[in-house]
């Protein structure tokens, strides 16, 4: 048996989209699974639409998410000649012939088939003919001939047997008349000379599968094997298209998703093992199989996604979860540089109330300002008393030699008990004055994380 060889094939007329990326790693994970190839095929025989961004973004966006395609990538349009050279084998073998309908004859019959509310297929007119009837003002396309009797089963290795009408597949076009491929041709012809073995895509493509297997068929190649996966839904149930909002990898690292977090949410969209949710790279690599998809579309959930997310934070070695809050800032925020020292000794708790590196960025901000906003709304809860309490905070905080917790709880409740309140009493007014904000992690937390200096310098412009 042929070692087994996966492809993605996205075309480079747009960002990555999730589900595309969904894709390119059920195909990665099977071919590592059974220690095979990984190929990345760059589908741009649209010459106006295809742009190098687009390509290049498709390239870092599976860099970004651990996909590493095996040899350099496969560019479709530098094949087009083998793919003109297929079609016109075909046509030579009586598999393919020239079809001089008109567009207006086409569009007639698209009309009728809607009037009539079937589907349009064409009606074969030039099957048969001889190329002598041929008119001489009408460049032709080449049609593949199919099958016309019969039926097909499709083994997918999701879907199960999938059974379908060959007069049903219409006699679809393999060269249009400026003699340039079509997808089905082209897709064939390059799966084919790639020795892809399994073909893992979405199952909105089923009816190309079925183009394809005949053309494989009328060369004589070995067809592949072929697992259609249900498509991604949006949280309402529709279909997720490139327009959706939090459609692209862009979407989501912006916010502060981390890689390791999405692929493994995106792996477990639709696919499982066992009760296991959590996945390592390897284990994701020594887990996965096709048996493991399910055959019901999935509904992309941001929330799972946060909760991902943030376990990844939680858990995640703090060394390593600093490179990626710095890599962040620099390509989302700002660089960090002269306060770095200060966020990386405050990330254990930095990180508790965080479910994005946005979250740990906002968190914070009173430790990368040197001077804090604070809010008109909680200007308002500083009243006398609370203002009253920060002056005494204030004069027993400076005469400290050693500021650690022990300390510091001796002060709070002194302030407590000499002012008949609560700890929210005296807690909420440090926490505005020294972050700017009500909200914030844990009041020891923030004294202890800030110098000695600037905690008396944000009390004194209140108190």
């Amino acid at each position: 048996m042929s070692k087994v060889a996966t492809r993605f094939a996205p075309s480079p007329t747009g960002p990555l989209h999730i589900g595309g990326i969904r894709t390119a790693l059920f195909n990665w994970l099977y071919s590592k699974n059974q220690k095979g190839l990984f190929h990345l095929r760059i589908e741009d025989t649209d010459k106006e639409r295809s742009k190098d961004e687009y390509k290049d973004q498709i390239i870092k966006s599976l860099k970004w998410i651990g996909i590493q395609h095996d040899g350099s990538e496969y560019i479709q349009s530098t094949k087009i000649k083998s793919h003109v050279d297929v079609a016109n084998e075909l046509l030579k073998n009586g598999n393919a012939y020239k079809c001089y309908c008109s567009n207006e004859e086409i569009e007639e019959q698209k009309k009728r088939a809607k009037q009539k509310k079937i589907p349009y297929i064409y009606d074969r007119k030039w099957r048969d003919k001889s190329d002598a009837d041929a008119p001489s003002d009408i460049k032709p396309v080449l049609r593949f001939k199919s099958k016309i009797d019969g039926f097909t089963v499709l083994k997918d290795l999701v879907q199960g047997d999938v059974q379908i009408d060959n007069n049903t597949i219409e006699d679809f076009v393999i060269l249009r008349n400026d003699g340039s491929p079509t997808y089905n041709l082209s897709a064939s012809v390059d799966d084919h000379q790639m020795k892809v073995t399994h073909i893992i895509r979405g199952d909105d493509h089923k009816i190309n599968t079925f183009k394809q297997m005949q053309i494989y068929l009328a060369m004589k190649w070995n067809i592949p094997s072929f697992a259609h996966i249900p498509l991604i839904h949006t949280s309402e149930g529709k279909k997720l298209s490139k327009r959706d909002k939090a459609s692209t990898l862009d979407d989501y690292s912006k916010i502060g998703i981390m890689p390791d977090a999405l692929r493994n949410y995106l792996l477990r969209l639709g696919w499982s093992f066992k009760d296991k949710e959590i996945f390592t790279l390897e284990e994701s690599i020594k887990h996965f199989s096709l048996e493991g998809i399910g055959k019901s579309p999935s509904k992309l959930d941001m929330n799972r996604i946060l909760s991902m997310n943030e376990h990844y934070i939680k858990n995640m070695n703090e060394n390593e979860l600093f490179d990626h809050f710095t890599n962040y800032c620099e390509n989302y925020k700002e660089k960090i540089n002269n306060n770095s020292n200060k966020i990386k000794k405050s990330l254990s708790f930095l990180k508790n109330k965080a479910k994005t590196l946005e979250d740990i960025f906002n968190n914070s901000q009173y430790l990368i300002k040197d001077k804090i906003q604070i809010s008109s709304d909680d200007k308002k809860l500083l009243d006398d008393l609370s203002k009253k309490i920060l002056n005494e905070f204030l004069k027993e905080y400076e005469k400290l030699t050693i500021i650690n917790k022990e300390n510091l709880e001796k002060i709070i409740n002194s302030l407590i008990a000499n002012n008949k309140t609560n700890f929210k009493g005296v807690g909420q007014p440090l926490r505005i004055a020294l972050v700017g904000s009500k909200f914030g992690p844990g009041i020891y937390d923030i004294i202890l994380s800030l110098d000695k200096n600037d905690v008396i310098q944000r009390l004194k412009v209140i108190s």
